[in-house]
């Protein structure tokens, strides 16, 4: 028996990178997944890569942002399936780059309405769901930029930091119902990484000599993907509210 078999899991900007890394290892453990991300195309790909694996899949469009269509979503989800039992807070839009004299009311919006916001209007979706059935597990998701303070990532690293305060306090609100909250802060090759990394060349050589294991970033589904497997199964039910460094070591305190 597979660790999700018969759990219903919503995994938001689910098109590619993490997101996408997590659908299908839940997948792999036969979990139903809920793809949902902001351009229709890529959840649907993800929808289907998913069943490719054998499990149902449901692609959601939607935008984080706005509750009303984040309260649609999960309508759908639970039209569909009957339920969800698992919540990944994964989606985010940030700017990279700005210093913090140069950073702007805008720059600071982007990431708290996709980030804090987002991952709140999900979570309240979520919240009547599996309080009626008795529990779920929400993974909410961090930075090692907030928790080292990185350079150019000013409202990216607040941001992050923020998801972690309201991960802390929906464990402890809402650890009554059955309700799990934890918070992790991957180090992944993801897009939006390689990206980066091919315009500052010396990156990926930094990041491996950072890493204890000589590594660089991890792969989103089999390193981030598989810890999140862990917080979402039965494996982790005395863990909550916790934030679970999934870098290889890399984030220094």
């Amino acid at each position: 028996m597979a660790r999700l078999d018969g759990k219903v899991a919503l995994i938001t900007g689910a098109g590619q990178g993490i997101g996408k890394g997590i659908c299908l290892a839940f997948a792999s453990e036969g979990a139903a997944i809920v793809s949902l991300d902001i351009n229709a195309e890529s959840a649907a790909a993800t929808a289907e890569a998913v069943a490719a694996r054998g499990a149902e899949a449901l692609a959601v469009a939607c935008d984080i942002r706005q509750k009303a269509q984040v309260d649609r979503g999960v309508g759908d989800a639970i039209e569909r399936f009957g339920r969800v039992d698992i919540l990944i807070n994964n989606a985010i839009a940030t700017p990279h780059g700005v210093l913090l004299e140069d950073t702007t009311e805008a720059n600071m919006a982007l990431p708290w309405e996709t980030g804090v916001l987002g991952s709140l209007y999900c979570m309240q979706a979520c919240f009547e769901s599996m309080k009626a059935t008795g529990g779920g597990k929400i993974v909410n998701f961090g930075s090692g930029a907030g928790l080292d303070g990185m350079a150019g990532f000013g409202a990216y690293a607040a941001t992050k930091e923020a998801i972690r305060a309201l991960t802390r306090v929906a464990a402890r609100e809402w650890g009554q119902y059955g309700i799990y909250v934890n918070t992790i802060c991957p180090f992944a090759r993801t897009e939006g990484y390689v990206g980066w990394a091919e315009q500052h060349p010396d990156i990926e050589a930094a990041a491996v000599r950072g890493s204890p294991l000589r590594r660089g970033p991890g792969d989103p589904e089999h390193d981030i993907g598989r810890a999140a497997v862990f917080l979402v199964s039965d494996d982790s039910n005395f863990v909550t509210g916790h934030t679970l460094l999934v870098d290889g070591g890399s984030c220094r305190f």
